[in-house]
């Protein structure tokens, strides 16, 4: 169908010559150069040996994307709950309104549990009459939740809704939450909406 995006389209973009790290146990971090000032305050900043953990040992999940959100200068923030059920259904079938011109960004709220997540990457293919574009927002690299920080939010880059008659209209988009073990944690489609006014 051709408002599907094909799978090569939601793939990340790579830096020529990085090489992802070899994978290290929370322990191995935790143990790694003990005495090294520099980088036991570098261990603090990802979150490791603060707070006690809350990882489920039982949901083999990394990444688990808790809500998304929308935030619209001067309009109450649209969120969606992931931990309800069918909210994803809902994100495809009921298409929300961005107002043409209006300046939004997209938010997301996630938990990470078992081991450090390396390099969670947001990509998007939005469609409308055929045509398609790409983006991709990196959101880091990050430990596993702690009672400290139990979760993680990550604000995108700032957007502006193209104006005009046509631009107007319905818009299908297909997105991705994926690390840099090409492990996706959460694709799903939405739709949405252009429109002159709210």
């Amino acid at each position: 169908m051709a408002d599907h995006p094909k799978e090569d389209e939601l793939t990340p973009e790579t830096t020529e010559g990085f090489k992802v790290g070899e994978k290290k146990t929370i322990d191995e971090y935790q143990k790694l150069d003990a005495n090294d000032e520099s980088l036991r305050k570098w261990k603090a900043s990802l979150g490791l040996g603060t707070g006690d953990s809350i990882s489920d040992p039982n949901d083999p999940r990394t990444c688990i994307i808790v809500s998304l959100g929308l935030e619209v200068e001067g309009r109450p923030d649209i969120t969606i709950d992931l931990s309800q059920p069918g909210q994803l259904e809902t994100l495809k079938s009921k298409p929300f309104t961005i107002k043409e011109g209006a300046v939004y960004r997209m938010k997301v709220k996630f938990k990470v549990q078992n081991q450090i997540l390396s390099g969670l990457k947001y990509l998007q293919v939005v469609k409308r009459h055929g045509l398609s574009q790409k983006e991709q927002e990196m959101l880091g690299s990050y430990s596993p939740n702690t009672t400290d920080k139990p979760f993680y939010e990550k604000k995108f880059s700032p957007e502006e809704a193209p104006s005009g008659m046509l631009v107007r209209g319905k818009y299908t988009a297909t997105s991705k939450f994926i690390d840099d073990d090409n492990h996706t944690h959460l694709k799903f489609e939405w739709t949405f909406e252009i429109k002159k006014d709210w």
